[in-house]
């Protein structure tokens, strides 16, 4: 055991909440201290995102202290206490039974810290910190791993991604968002059991998944790590597949569709997981588009293959249905942005209006600037959206079905037919205002008529 002094800096009020826990629990006679990520976060200088607290008290005792806690998981000795404004996870030190599902244990027994220490997934993870002495505890030379700013499993690193396969992923997601490296060993266990990770339930893959695409400094830098360690093939082979797919040189410099795809996902800075994927996924549909014609290389049609691929997708991988329609939606029409000089007014203000239009015209951004670099279209869209920022860029239409009917058009489809003739105009300016439009209509219709058989 290594015992060091921390200076955390000045409290914050979520951590003053956690300080409160830990001295009543110290106050009772039990011992209790901060554990796992808040402390690597306070060793590093980080802000901790949660406070999780670590005791000798067995849950009973614990909820006696705290009346108004909940058990959350019981059996494994782990209760939610509220200090402050703030609730906590307040953890029996343990030692686990066998893993036989590749995610829990089958049981627990109560345990001391050291043995608490060796059960858990990354020795940066795997420190205590008594706030009340200001003591660190290191059973496992975590501030070893985090000095050398390495990812390495607790003892042997095969069987802690045997006990537990979202360990693999949560490797990589560590390395990506703190910038650190594995260490060889760690990495050599994950690639033998990578092929485990798709035994995963879909919401935990598509939650780890997303985080590092948020959370990344350089998400391009963890999908090629993600690759790299066999993973990307057992979750999302329809994004490794990019990998040698290549492109016309003239307009994709950058080498082929997996490398433009790094390139965004490096200069790619969001918390929108929609944004992420969209990114991620918005050239999926190249690979099984791919065709070699007169020495060019041609993938036609395949921003409408990759949203059905992308639909599969985020559908495997449990998105809600409002998510699955943005990002499908973005997929399937990015190579419409290449256009939009060319579009009449109507269909531009139709595409800046749109409810993804902001995420999209990054995605065009991020795709311009990681190929030919040719800004022209977007410089184009962002004067335009700027040009009708001042108004509504899709106006109330000025004329409606009642008016149409009222012209002597009978209810049906074709009233629709000329409502819409109707607002393609009225966004196209053809026509100063209602009375204006209404007496074209009228005109037009005045010519003839002839309803549908």
């Amino acid at each position: 055991m290594n015992v060091h002094p921390l200076s955390s800096g000045p409290a914050t009020p979520q951590q003053q909440g956690a300080l409160e826990i830990v001295r009543r629990l110290q106050t009772a006679g039990f011992i209790a201290y901060f554990a796992g990520g808040c402390v690597r976060d306070l060793v590093m200088r980080r802000t901790p995102k949660d406070y999780d607290i670590a005791t000798n008290a067995v849950p009973d005792k614990v909820i006696e202290l705290f009346p108004e806690s909940v058990a959350v998981g019981k059996s494994f000795g782990v209760i939610r206490a509220r200090a402050a404004d703030d609730w906590y996870e307040i953890a029996t030190f343990r030692k686990d039974a066998a893993y036989t599902d590749g995610r829990h244990p089958e049981s627990v027994t109560f345990s001391d810290p050291e043995t608490d220490a060796q059960r858990r997934d990354f020795t940066l993870n795997a420190l205590f910190y008594d706030p009340v002495r200001q003591e660190l505890l290191d059973y496992v030379q975590g501030l070893d791993a985090i000095e050398k700013r390495l990812i390495k499993a607790v003892g042997n690193a095969e069987a802690r991604f045997q006990e537990d396969r979202l360990r693999l992923l949560r490797a990589v997601r560590f390395a990506a968002t703190l910038d650190f490296a594995l260490e060889p060993a760690t990495a050599a266990a994950i690639r033998t059991a990578a092929p485990g990770v798709a035994t995963l339930s879909a919401e935990r893959i598509r939650e780890e998944l997303t985080r590092l695409l948020t959370e990344a400094q350089r998400a391009g830098d963890a999908l090629v790590l993600l690759r790299n360690l066999n993973l990307l093939e057992a979750i999302l082979p329809e994004v490794d597949a990019m990998h040698g797919v290549e492109q016309p040189p003239e307009f994709h410099p950058e080498g082929d569709v997996f490398q433009h795809t790094v390139l965004m996902l490096n200069a790619l800075h969001t918390t929108d997981p929609q944004l992420a994927w969209a990114v991620l996924l918005h050239d999926v549909g190249k690979p099984p588009t791919a065709q070699l014609k007169e020495g060019h290389w041609r993938f036609e049609r395949h921003a409408n293959i990759g949203a059905l691929s992308a639909g599969r997708i985020l559908e495997r991988l449990r998105f809600s249905s409002e998510d699955r329609a943005a990002i499908e939606f973005m997929v399937g029409n990015h190579m419409r942005f290449a256009d939009v000089k060319e579009m009449r007014l109507s269909t531009l203000r139709k595409l800046v209006g749109a409810p993804t239009f902001a995420k999209e015209l990054v995605l065009h951004q991020l795709d311009c600037q990681a190929s030919h670099r040719d800004m022209e279209n977007y410089d184009y869209l962002v004067a335009f959206r700027d040009q009708v920022r001042s108004e509504p860029v899709l106006p109330a239409p000025w004329v409606n079905g009642r008016d149409i009917m009222q012209l002597g058009i009978p209810e049906g489809r074709d009233v629709g037919v000329w409502r819409q003739k109707a607002y393609e105009a009225q966004l196209e300016g053809t026509f100063p205002d209602r009375e204006h439009l209404l007496a074209w209509l009228k005109s037009e219709l005045a010519q003839g008529w002839n309803p549908e058989p």
